[in-house]
């Protein structure tokens, strides 16, 4: 079950619900939002029911959540989230483009990447400073200097940037560094101590689809961000690995209505 705290809601409201629900014998999992408080009682939610709740001082509405993702799941948030990168809304009507090169590398490179980006009307770059490879032996990124050169050249031309973070290390310097979006690639999308870390940081992120996870899978990955109070997360299907070894992958157009139905969190695609 879902308990939807209301806006204003004090630590007394909060403190109040979650004892009713260890009263009845289930776990508590508090998740504090920018905008809102959300409690999960975690459980036999049989138990429960919402009028046991949207009674008491402070609470918005309760509701029993059958999916095993409960914060992302539309059961509860039946409006699309709109996540909003520097006032550019992603998941309205509009369709945003993001822009850029797959690898930061040398300054001529990006200034000339940040000019093509804005002329081609890409509302955001991208960037890889920090590059997951196959190889041990291929260019790994430029690192925290790639990731100067990406906010320099972005910044030229009004651009909020999208760079991967791929060491939960490296956190503060993407914070210090003021990046607009942090993007978590295919091989972390169950690196769950990154999730969890950057649950706790008021900053969108991009989660991208690991190359053979299920729908189910993704969205517990997008659960374990909400779950840290970040509701700020956009899905991206990046194309998922299968049989066929003459390309790299197969774009899963299926997903997005899938997801749509599915998640209320916003969801764009890397082709």
């Amino acid at each position: 079950m879902i308990i939807v705290m209301q806006p204003d809601a004090g630590e007394s409201a909060i403190a109040a619900v979650e004892s009713r629900i260890l009263a009845e014998g289930l776990r508590v999992h508090v998740s504090r939002g920018t905008e809102r408080t959300l409690i999960g009682a975690i459980g036999d939610e049989r138990k429960l029911s919402p009028d046991m709740f949207e009674t008491l001082p402070g609470v918005e509405r309760a509701l029993h959540i059958v999916k095993p993702y409960k914060l992302v799941a539309r059961e509860w948030h039946k409006a699309s989230t709109l996540v909003r990168v520097r006032g550019i809304p992603i998941g309205g009507e509009a369709v945003q483009m993001i822009a850029g090169p797959c690898s930061v590398e040398t300054e001529p490179q990006m200034r000339a990447a940040a000019a093509a980006v804005a002329a081609g009307g890409a509302r955001l770059m991208r960037g890889g400073a920090f590059k997951p490879r196959t190889s041990p032996y291929a260019f790994q990124g430029a690192g925290i200097d790639g990731l100067k050169l990406l906010k320099d050249a972005a910044a030229r031309h009004g651009l909020p940037v999208v760079t991967e973070l791929m060491d939960v290390r490296m956190l503060d310097v993407f914070l210090r560094e003021q990046v607009d979006v942090i993007q978590i690639g295919t091989r972390n999308m169950q690196n769950f101590d990154l999730l969890k870390e950057v649950g706790r940081v008021d900053v969108p992120v991009i989660l991208k689809r690991g190359m053979s996870a299920t729908i189910s899978e993704w969205l517990m990955a997008a659960e374990y961000i909400a779950a840290g109070g970040n509701h700020r997360i956009i899905l991206c299907e990046r194309g998922i690995r299968t049989f066929e070894t003459a390309y790299r992958n197969v774009l899963d157009v299926t997903a997005i209505p899938v997801l749509k139905r599915e998640t209320h969190l916003p969801v764009i695609v890397d082709p």
